[in-house]
């Protein structure tokens, strides 16, 4: 044995854990609160005053006015506020569309009620050939 050698009961150490022990302190600092409705109430008013604020902005640096023809209405009015009313008349368009759709879907009858359309000859044939 040399002097470098070391015996190999002085070389065995306990084993170290990559993970250290939590504390009280780390514990509340990996704690993480629920989101409630009242959060996302929160996330949604801050959300639309942020548009409303960027809208204000818009409306704001286009106050040119210009002239508007829809049928034979005419009118002028400010630019900002001309396009505004263009972008909500196109979701409120889109809105009815959407809620047309789902009445659709939720009136739809199903095959385990009514039958939307009575199945005929030829499609009993292949139900049954599938079989």
């Amino acid at each position: 044995m040399t002097d470098t050698d070391t015996p190999q009961s002085e070389v065995e150490s306990e084993p170290v854990s990559t993970l250290a022990k939590p504390s009280a302190g780390s514990a509340l600092l990996g704690h993480r609160t629920r989101q409630t409705r009242i959060s996302a109430a929160w996330v949604g008013v801050i959300v639309g005053a942020l548009v409303l604020v960027l809208l204000l902005v818009f409306i704001l640096q286009n106050t040119r006015t210009v002239k508007i023809s829809y049928f034979t209405a005419t009118g002028t009015m400010p630019l900002g506020v001309a396009l505004l009313l263009a972008a909500i008349a196109g979701v409120l368009l889109s809105g009815v569309v959407a809620s047309l759709r789902i009445w659709q879907l939720r009136h739809h009858p199903t095959r385990k009620g009514k039958s939307a359309r009575p199945i005929a000859v030829e499609d009993q044939s292949l139900a049954d050939r599938a079989a």
